[in-house]
Formats: structure tokens, sequence, C-alpha cells
């Protein structure tokens, strides 16, 4: 059980290191033209992958630490693996303020804008 809190610990920390935005500021930013328009779609849904997590985000930072599943952790550790695997993309030409791939990261709980 102790190697399993571990784990658990260093999820929740490089989760916290990943999402450098509110519950509020998430919510907001989702319900913007912007965020809804970046990311892939699969499914009827028409909702992309990263809004749809951005969704997931602002309730997982509403959840207590001891109310957390193994689903949970292990959606926080996919967030945390894109926005690593993401920040190395960052473009080298456009304005990032107003490019997908800000954008897309804000749907995933980073902007990297914020310092």
């Amino acid at each position: 059980m102790a190697q399993h809190q571990d784990d658990a610990d260093t999820v929740r920390r490089e989760f916290g290191e990943a999402v450098n935005m509110t519950a509020g500021e998430l919510e907001r930013w989702l319900g913007t033209e912007e965020s809804q328009a970046v990311g892939q779609k699969d499914g009827g849904s028409g909702e992309s992958t990263g809004h749809e997590s951005g969704r997931r985000i602002v309730a997982l930072l509403h959840t207590k630490k001891a109310d957390l599943t193994d689903d949970d952790l292990a959606h926080m550790r996919k967030v945390h693996g894109y926005v690593q695997r993401h920040l190395a993309q960052q473009p080298k030409k456009e304005d990032v303020g107003t490019s997908k791939w800000r954008y897309s990261l804000m749907n995933w709980g980073h902007d990297p804008l914020k310092e």
C-alpha cells in the first residue's frame, strides 16, 4: 500500500505542476469559442478530447485528495503526460498568445503564458 501511496503522491504533484489554471479559470476558458474550436473530435458528441478532459480536470480540482479514485489518478497522469509532450512542440513563429497550440494546452488546464 505504501508504494501505491507514493505513486499517488507523485501523480498528484505532477498533475499540480502541469495544471496551472484554477478550476474557475478553466471553467471560464472552456466556455469560450476558442476553447471549443481546437482539438481532435471523436465520436458524435462534437466535443474534442481536450475539451472533455478540461471538464474532467475541473472536477478533479474540486475533488478531495482522499476521494480520488484509481481512474482519477490515471487521468491525472494522462494530463501531465499530454502537457509535457505538448509543451515540447511550441511553435517557433506564430503568435503564441492566439495559437491553437496554446488553446489546446489551456483545454488541458495549462496556460503557457501564465507565470
